[in-house]
C-alpha cells in the first residue's frame, strides 16, 4: 500500500482541511476513505505563522465559503493538527489499513512528517517555486508526489532538478497535473497538458489532481496515463470551509474509486489479440465455408455451389480462393462443412 506503482493507480482521497479542525471529524474522514476503497486519505501539515502573513487575503473561491471578513492567517489558523493529533490520525488509519499521508506547507511541518516516518512526500502546488522548501524535501530521501498547478514546463523542470539535486532519483517522483482554481471550469483542465509532461519528462510517472464539480475528469485521467489520482472528498459539499464546495460526498467518491478500477483493468496489455473471455465466442461469430447445395464426391467446387456461413468451427473463408477448384472427396449436403 506504501508503494507508488506504474501498473497500479494510486488513488489519494485528499481530507485536506476539510476536517474543520476537529480531530474526530478528521477520522470520520478517514473513515470515508477507506470505505471508498482510497489508497490513502491525505491532510495537510502547517503552521498558520509560518506560510501566511497576518495580511495576506483569502482567494474567492475561499471568500465564498468562509466569513469574508476574515483574514487568511484566520481561517487556517483554526485548520491546524497539532502532534499528537497527527499521532491519532496515523494510528486511526493503521487500524483502518489505509496510508496516511499530509502535505507539508512549511519547514517546521517537513521535519515533524519525516519524525512520523511518513513514506512519501507530498508537495502541494503552491510550493512548486519554493527553493529552500525544495531543497529540504529532496534531502529527505523518500518518494515524492509533486502538484502542478498554476506551473508551466520550466518551473516543473527546474523543481525537478532541485529534487534530483539534492539526491532524489527521477523514478521517484510522480507529477500531478493540477489546476488550482476551486471548483475548476472544465474548459480550464487541459487534460492534455498531463501527457505533455509525460512526453517532456521521460522517466517520470505523471497523474492528476483534480478540482472539477463530479468524477470524469479523473477517470479520464485514468484513461489517458494517470498513475495518480487525488482528489478532494467530504461528507457534505455545503459545509463552511474553503475546500468543501469543490469536494466530492461519500457516495461519489466510492463511485469514482470504483470507476478507475475498472478502468484501470479495461485498459489492458496493449496487445490485440482474442480475450479469454470471447475466445468461446470465435466460432459462434465467425463463418466457415459450407455447402450451397448438395454436391457429389468427385465434383468441383465452385463459387455458385458452395457459401459461407456460421458457425466458424470450419475451413475459415480466408481460404476461399484455395478451395475453389478443387474436387471434393465425398459427397456434401447444402450447409455441410466443407472439408478436404
Amino acid at each position: 500500500m506504501n508503494k507508488l506503482s506504474a501498473n497500479k493507480v494510486f488513488i489519494i482521497a485528499e481530507a485536506g482541511v476539510n476536517h474543520n479542525g476537529s480531530r474526530d471529524f478528521a477520522k470520520k474522514l478517514i473513515d470515508v476513505a477507506v470505505e471508498a476503497g482510497a489508497d490513502a486519505v491525505k491532510f495537510q501539515t502547517f503552521r498558520a505563522e509560518n506560510i501566511v502573513s497576518k495580511s495576506a487575503p483569502k482567494a474567492e473561491y475561499q471568500k465564498q465559503m468562509t466569513d469574508s471578513g476574515e483574514s487568511q492567517f484566520d481561517m487556517i489558523k483554526k485548520l491546524e493538527l497539532d502532534l499528537p493529533a497527527h499521532q491519532d490520525l496515523i494510528e486511526h488509519c493503521k487500524k483502518r489499513d489505509i496510508l496516511f499521508l499530509s502535505a507539508p506547507f512549511d519547514h517546521k511541518s517537513i521535519e515533524l512528517l519525516n519524525h512520523l516516518k511518513l513514506p512519501i512526500f507530498k508537495i502541494p502546488s503552491g510550493e512548486i517555486t519554493n527553493l529552500p522548501y525544495l531543497r529540504h524535501i529532496g534531502r529527505m530521501g523518500k518518494p515524492v508526489i509533486l502538484s502542478s498547478g498554476m506551473a508551466n514546463l520550466g518551473e516543473i523542470e527546474t523543481a525537478l532538478d532541485i529534487l534530483t539535486s539534492e539526491g532524489m532519483c527521477l523514478e521517484n517522483i510522480r507529477v500531478l497535473h493540477c489546476n488550482t482554481e476551486y471548483p475548476t471550469p472544465m474548459e480550464d483542465v487541459n487534460l492534455r497538458a498531463m501527457q505533455t509532461m509525460a512526453a517532456a519528462f521521460p522517466g517520470i510517472q505523471v497523474g492528476y489532481s483534480d478540482h472539477t464539480l463530479g468524477i470524469e475528469v479523473p477517470i479520464a485521467a485514468v484513461a489517458m496515463g494517470a498513475t495518480v489520482i487525488e482528489k478532494h472528498f467530504t461528507p457534505d459539499r455545503n459545509m463552511e470551509g474553503p475546500d468543501h464546495r469543490a469536494s466530492l460526498e461519500p457516495d461519489e467518491l466510492k463511485a469514482m474509486v470504483k470507476a478507475i478500477r475498472n478502468i484501470e483493468k479495461a485498459m489492458g496489455n496493449g496487445w490485440k489479440k482474442p480475450s479469454p473471455s470471447e475466445s468461446k465466442n470465435l466460432s459462434v461469430a465467425r463463418k466457415s465455408i459450407v455447402a450451397a447445395k448438395a454436391i457429389r464426391k468427385g465434383e468441383i467446387f465452385t463459387e455458385e455451389n458452395l457459401a459461407v456461413k456460421r458457425p466458424g468451427n470450419g475451413i475459415s473463408p480466408m481460404r476461399w480462393d484455395e478451395i475453389v477448384g478443387e474436387k471434393a472427396k465425398r459427397d456434401f449436403q447444402k450447409d455441410d462443412l466443407i472439408s478436404l
